[in-house]
Formats: C-alpha cells, structure tokens, sequence
C-alpha cells in the first residue's frame, strides 16, 4: 500500500477508535493487584492504580458506581477489580473504569511494613523524643537539591525566620540508592565536632508520592541510623496521611515539609509584634513610674523646710511640753497629798482600839440581856410543857384504860377491834389500865347496829 492509501487520522479519531476496539475485545473483565495512589476529589470520583511487581494499571471508580462499594480503598491493600478497560480520549490514557471491587488481603509492601515497624518498636528504636532547638543555629537539611521539599522549607524559613543558617546534603529521596546515600549523610553530619545537639539540628524531608516512592523512608537501617543520630532528627516525609519507620525513629514528626519548617523557627511577624507590644507597655510603664517619681518629689519638695525653722518648732513644741508636764506634776501631787488625808481619816475612824471598846460594850449589853431573858424563857417553857402533857395525857389511851377499859390484841400484837376478828379458843392479851391479861377467846358475839350489847339480846354466831 502506498503511502497516499495509507489513512491518516487525527488524534481524537485515533483515541476514539482505540477506545472502541479496547473495550470491543476486552469487554468486562476482573483483574487483581495491590492499590496505590488513592484520590478522593470532592467530585465524589475515585481515582488510583492497581499495580503489580512488574506493571501499573490507572483506574477510575465513578461516584455513580461508587457508593455500591462498600470495600474500602486505602494505599497497599490488595484487591480484585471489575470492570472495562477503556482510553480516556482527551487526554489518551489507558485506564479501567471500575464496577466492582472485592478485597483479598494487605498489600505486600504493608505487611512488609508492619512487621518491621512492630520489630522495630520492640527494639526500642523509636524510643526518641529529644527536644528540638527553636530555632536551631544551624539546620541540616537532608532532601533532594531539585525537589519541592527544599524550596517549600526554604521559602517558609525566609519568610519566618531569615536569620536561619541552613545546609543542605543533598541525597536522593527514592529509589534504591536512596537509603544508603541518607545514611552516609547523616553519619557526616554526626561527625562534625561543632555541631551542638543543644544548639543543631537535622531536617529528614520529601514531598508526597506512592507507598513505593517513600519505600526508601521505610529502610529498617536508615531508621537505626536516626535513632543513633547524636543531632535531633525531625522527619517530614510525604502529606499528612504518609507515615514512614522514619518518622517514628526520629525526634519528631512533622505532616508537610513546610510544617516542618513553622516547628523549627518562630514566625518573626508575630515575635516583632510581641515586640511591639511589650515595647508599648515599657513605654506605658516607663512614663507612669516617671510621672509617679515626679509627683513624689513636688511631695517632698512642697515638705522640705530650713534647718533652723525646724530647730524653732522643735524649741516651741519642747517648750509645750515642758509646761504641760510641770503642770501635769503639781497635778498629781495635790491628788495625792488629797488621798493621803482622806485615807488618815478613814484610818482614824477605823481605830482598832475604838472598835475593841464598842465591841465590849455591845458584849456587856448582850450579856445583860441574856442573864435577865433566862429565867423568863425557861418559866415560859416550862409552863408550855406542862400544858402539852395535860393535852397529852387527855387523849392518851392509857387514860382510858384507868377509866376500866382494855386493850385486845393476838399474839401477833394486832389489836382486836371486832368479833369477827377473832375465833373460838383463840389466845388475846388484854392490857389493862395497871397489868396485862391473857384471855382465851370462848364464843363471839355480833353487835347490834343501833344499840350497845348486853348480856341478855347477844347472839350466838359459832
């Protein structure tokens, strides 16, 4: 075929017709390897490679198709996938769009990385947490020369802290050679006897990328080395998501290059402004302690008096004292010479020998009385005693007894007040009005209510 029957196509028609030849013998299809490179843009799409040992494959899972999954996506984990292979025409890539996933396990670079971390940590290698100088005089960047690390570090210090010394040791940040070039820069950087761990400081540092492009973050000896580092480390690798063995063997961890940077020097802005600030407040003082101190000597000045005048107060003031306390004297005197006459006075009325001659007279007059009241009294008692036995005797039971009464009582010396207090053979006593009788009881008799018993109308009651 010559080359005017060749066809000639244009790009787009060649895009098209690739598409629809791909996705004619392809059809749906299922392919398995393990994820990288995760995108979620707020459209809602997602957007990441399935790889192998040997190749990569882009694909596409569309929002539509999306929220029927519920397998999540994350970097390293090792999937089967549905779906067509198909060319995405504007920009001609290759790509599957994607209708299914299932999970099959972690990916191998994870697991590779878990059981290293766990081993590590046993270890003790991520034991570091020395604090960090800020700012440190000088700071040891270990990054690549060409890459978006260093310009955002660099550009973050100029603005921030510009009086920052920074070194770079420049070393590749991926590939195989990176881990031993990173080792060797550090084992020069240690070796420096005028860096000051105190004082310096060591900056491990990358941008962002796939599992596989931080692997060399993720060197079991490169880790020994940080954590052997006699310098503080602090490690910046990738975004915030990325996490390396780098960042757990080093002093700290920063999510981003340029927040590397912010944790390693103040922000001068907001240092100036403290200045400021507390420059302000100087000044406020300054002028309060000096408006203060002038106010106190117009005090002292308005005060201050000559010698002599005050020698002359002094005088007059001395002056009214010496009269007050003259006065005050002859004062006291006369008090005292008053309570001197008052006290003879009551010292003379109260003469023991005075008061010794009224008492014997008071006892002479009481001595009298009493010897003229005696026989008085005692007649007086002896005529009320004499009444008393009269009344006495009067309504005294042995009087009736003389009067030829007696007095019935039982052995138990209870005396017999009624007949039916008493039994047939019974033993009384009778007390007479001169002597005792002892009785023996032989009939009773009940007495009439209205009349006194006599010896013919008694009744018989036993």
């Amino acid at each position: 075929m010559s080359q005017a029957d060749t066809p000639t196509f244009s790009v787009s028609e060649l895009n098209r017709r690739a598409r629809l030849m791909l996705e004619r013998d392809f059809g749906d299809c299922w392919v398995e390897g393990e994820l990288s490179n995760v995108a979620r843009p707020a459209s809602g799409h997602v957007y990441f490679t399935l790889k192998d040992e040997r190749a990569q494959l882009k694909c596409a899972l569309f929002r539509n198709r999306g929220r029927f999954v519920s397998t999540p996506l994350n970097d390293g984990d090792r999937v089967r996938l549905r779906g067509k292979v198909s060319i995405f025409e504007p920009r001609g890539d290759y790509q599957m769009i994607v209708e299914a996933v299932q999970p099959t396990g972690q990916g191998e670079l994870l697991a590779a990385f878990e059981r290293l971390k766990h081993q590590l940590g046993a270890q003790g290698v991520f034991a570091n947490a020395r604090p960090l100088p800020c700012p440190p005089r000088h700071l040891l960047v270990l990054t690549s020369p060409s890459g978006a690390a260093i310009r955002d570090v660099l550009a973050v210090l100029a603005v921030r802290w510009p009086l920052s010394r920074v070194s770079v040791l420049p070393v590749p940040v991926q590939g195989r050679e990176a881990a031993p070039a990173m080792i060797r820069a550090l084992a020069l950087a240690n070796r420096e006897p005028h860096f000051d761990p105190a004082r310096d400081a060591i900056l491990v540092t990358r941008g962002g990328g796939s599992l596989e492009d931080l692997w060399a973050f993720n060197d079991e000896h490169l880790a020994r080395a940080i954590f052997h580092s006699r310098l503080p480390v602090l490690s910046a690798v990738g975004h915030e998501t990325d996490v390396t063995l780098a960042d757990f063997a080093a002093d700290g961890r920063a999510p981003t290059p340029s927040a590397a940077a912010e944790r390693l020097v103040p922000d001068q802005t907001a240092l100036r402004q403290r200045l400021d600030s507390a420059l302000a407040r100087l000044t406020r003082v300054q002028r309060g302690r000096l408006d203060a101190e002038t106010q106190r000597l117009d005090h002292l000045r308005a005060r201050l008096r000559h010698p002599g005048e005050r020698l002359a107060q002094q005088r007059t003031h001395l002056g009214q004292l010496e009269g007050r306390l003259q006065r005050a004297i002859k004062a006291r005197l006369l008090e005292a010479r008053t309570r001197e006459r008052h006290a003879g006075a009551r010292l003379h009325a109260f003469d023991p020998r005075k008061q010794l001659d009224g008492a014997r007279q008071r006892l002479a007059q009481v001595d009298s009385r009493l010897t003229a009241a005696l026989p008085r009294q005692l007649a007086e008692q002896r005529q009320r005693l004499s009444s008393l036995a009269r009344e006495l005797q009067a309504v005294s039971p042995l009087s009736v007894l003389g009067r030829g009464y007696a007095i019935l009582a039982d052995e138990e010396g209870r005396v017999i007040r009624r007949s039916q207090d008493t039994q047939p053979g019974q033993q009384l006593t009778a007390r007479l009005g001169e002597g005792r009788l002892k009785v023996e009881v032989k009939r009773r008799f009940k007495a009439t209510p209205h009349r006194a018993p006599s010896a013919g109308h008694q009744n018989e009651s036993d």
